[in-house]
């Protein structure tokens, strides 16, 4: 028996097992990088889009709580002057907040009412321009140099509201896509609870939600809408809760 030629024989079949093995291994790891490059593929475009809007969108809450803020701080007595009766007027307003760019009390100003409630028309109230009390800056132009940047893609631009029940800003949408839900979602998440929330009008059964307590603004039937609070007035304000329901409880 040629001993030597067997070993010889063993050592072959073994080497082309383990050679088996390793291709085998590189098939299977083929196989699965095929499989993370074309499959996910709608998945990894989702999960960019869900990205790319929630930064967008904290981006512009970011620079709006920031124009509120500093118009707090320089002018903290507000404007004794506005004018909280005639229709067109949020009820009750914060005078030391921006109110509704489209209230009575810019009737006379110059510029006059904006006609929207569009927060790239926000005023600073307590900083008359002229003699006349009701002239205020625009808080976003050039003459202040802060810009407010067209709304994210497939979002409208952000309005806000200052009333009896506080002072809020918000957006909308009546897109459908996956990734805006999911969007809203996790923007959600980086605010405390009842500092923002997410109105979802999609199955509501009366459609529109009321944003106020007065029945001023809806969020429309068929629309998402994102809202940031400022400051609330809890004995009235209107809380619809974010759409996973974690912060039913707020007031």
């Amino acid at each position: 028996m040629n001993t030597k030629s067997d070993k010889n024989l063993i050592e072959r079949v073994s080497e082309a097992g383990s050679a088996l093995v390793y291709i085998l291994i590189a098939i299977a790891l083929l196989a699965a990088l095929t499989v993370s490059f074309m499959e996910p593929s709608s998945q990894q475009t989702s999960s960019q889009n869900t990205f790319k809007t929630t930064s967008a969108l904290q981006g512009q809450i970011d620079i709006i709580r920031s124009a509120i803020q500093e118009c707090v701080l320089l002018y903290p007595n507000g404007d004794s002057t506005i004018n909280t009766a005639p229709a067109g007027s949020d009820p009750n307003p914060y005078v030391r907040y921006p109110i509704n760019p489209d209230s009575t009390h810019y009737s006379s100003a110059t510029p006059g009412r904006s006609g929207d409630r569009l927060v790239r028309n926000m005023r600073c109230p307590g900083n008359p321009t002229t003699a006349n009390p009701y002239d205020h800056a625009l808080i976003f132009s050039g003459g202040t140099g802060k810009f407010l940047g067209p709304a994210p893609d497939l979002f409208d631009d952000w309005q806000i509201y200052n009333g009896e029940d506080g002072v809020f800003y918000w957006t909308k949408t009546d897109k459908t896509d996956a990734f805006v839900s999911a969007a809203l979602e996790k923007l959600d998440e980086k605010f405390s609870e009842c500092e923002a929330d997410v109105i979802d009008t999609s199955d509501a059964p009366a459609g529109a939600k009321d944003l106020d307590s007065n029945s001023l603004l809806t969020c429309p039937a068929n629309h998402l809408c994102f809202r940031v609070w400022v400051i609330q007035n809890e004995a009235t304000n209107v809380y619809n809760g974010d759409a996973a329901g974690d912060e039913a409880g707020c007031p």
